[in-house]
């Protein structure tokens, strides 16, 4: 519901709802066209075989479902309570819980939880307090449909850099639900980016993952997670592979991160997951496990070492860096707010394909914005980039039927101006948080295109 979506009111939830029944029920199915043949995905089946012994027995067909809700940030019209708009999380965890039902009670055409309980992993969560909140919520729903304490299980996205120095409270705070950690990279590179923002000017985005915080936060989650016992018996996750073309690069670099000591990770397709699933034959997870769990934790001090730059870039890498982050913003920001795509591939300057969020768009808005406030950019200097990069995204849309180009009027282009808005106001956006000027921009979006039909 929140990263891969773009819903912004009542009558777009209500399809995301539709579509989670779907999946527990086991009835959707999306058709798709690839490589001019026509497919259709749907939820697959057990699979019937036969054991050593003769007997029958079978195998599942799916992988476990976790829906992801969206953060506390984030309130609703869809439901009113006196008038003013509520928590649009909370309703998302009655939603789901209701959606559940269907598997709990044993009614829908397949199985997802073999142990009768459902998971929704929460993200966006700075700390104990908002993790403990979730749990609170999450008993509520629960005594609402009349299901066991606890049915409702939590996976704790650490993401936020008060969740990260704080993830063993987070942890204990939740004790009973956690059955899921992991280390979402990109936006929690956001979030640094927006916490040392008036430090200093930060490194680029592609030096952010030699910077000694980043080490220290990935190997500090699994870090706790092992010594909080997740072991064999909850998942500890890493982050997200952003190239869907480069399979063969991700098959020879994602075996780091079960190295590393997870048991599950984020990728962007399903075949990308079935190539991934070969890393966890390659490599023994709990015997790594528990060869790590005896290294000395990863130190405090590294994880709050802000990511400043100590050499100032010359001119010619600023110009490079402006140019891809305008690029890959208003790449993204037009399919967001013109065509509702909430997960885009999106060429780069070179053509590639990379996978872009509403996370990849917050590294990118945040360091922009970071780079403004220092000097190293200037307002019309960003401008002009963005307008010859709306040249370079209509160029690379020009196929879609359904796009509509920026460069015909960018003064008054909605998706054009939100993407610099992201920028000239990233510096007091709440966290560097991007769905606030999304959300309107979509809405105005809507409203205009169907004001002309």
């Amino acid at each position: 519901m929140e990263d891969s979506v773009a819903a912004v009111d009542a009558d777009d939830k209500a399809r995301v709802y539709a579509n989670i029944c779907g999946v527990f029920r086991g009835t959707l199915e999306a058709p798709f066209v690839k490589d001019g043949k026509s497919f259709v995905r749907r939820v697959q089946p057990d699979v019937w075989l036969r054991d050593a012994r003769g007997d029958a027995t079978t195998l599942p067909g799916r992988a476990v479902c976790l829906i992801r809700t969206v953060g506390h940030h984030m309130f609703t019209n869809m439901v009113l309570f006196d008038g003013t708009t509520v928590p649009e999380g909370f309703v998302d965890c009655l939603v789901t819980t209701a959606a559940a039902l269907q598997d709990l009670r044993g009614t829908a055409n397949v199985v997802n939880s073999r142990m009768g309980s459902v998971y929704i992993v929460k993200p966006k969560m700075h700390g104990p307090r908002e993790v403990a909140l979730t749990s609170v919520i999450f008993g509520r729903a629960e005594e609402f449909f009349g299901l066991r304490r606890n049915t409702v299980k939590m996976g704790i996205m650490d993401e936020e850099r008060r969740t990260s120095v704080n993830l063993r409270e987070c942890i204990r705070a939740a004790a009973a639900r956690v059955f899921f950690i992991n280390t979402g990279f990109l936006d929690r590179t956001g979030d640094e980016i927006h916490t040392c923002m008036l430090a200093g000017p930060v490194v680029r985005k592609q030096d952010m993952r030699k910077e000694p915080w980043i080490r220290a936060y990935e190997d500090s989650n699994v870090d706790i997670g092992l010594h909080s016992g997740f072991a064999g018996k909850a998942q500890i996750g890493k982050g997200m592979w952003a190239r869907p073309d480069s399979m063969k690069a991700m098959l020879e670099a994602k075996i780091a991160e079960p190295m590393a000591g997870a048991s599950t990770a984020w990728v962007p397709s399903p075949a990308a997951a079935a190539l991934h699933s070969i890393h966890y034959h390659r490599v023994n997870v709990p015997e790594r496990q528990m060869q790590l769990a005896t290294r000395p934790p990863a130190p405090l001090d590294l994880i709050l070492t802000p990511p400043l730059l100590k050499v100032m870039p010359n001119r010619d890498d600023i110009e490079e860096e402006l140019r891809e982050s305008a690029k890959a913003s208003s790449g993204y920001v037009v399919r967001w707010v013109d065509l509702g795509i909430g997960c885009s591939k999106v060429p780069d300057l070179q053509n590639v394909g990379l996978m872009e969020d509403r996370a990849t768009l917050r590294i990118s808005s945040q360091l922009l914005a970071n780079w403004v406030h220092h000097g190293l950019v200037t307002e019309s200097q960003l401008r002009s980039t963005f307008a010859e990069m709306a040249k370079v995204v209509d160029q690379q849309n020009a196929r879609d039927n359904a796009y509509r180009p920026m460069c015909a009027n960018l003064d008054n282009n909605i998706a054009f101006q939100a993407a610099l808005r992201l920028v000239f106001d990233g510096r007091m956006a709440p966290n560097g948080y991007t769905e606030f000027t999304l959300h309107d921009a979509r809405r105005k979006a809507k409203s205009l295109f169907s004001s002309r039909l």
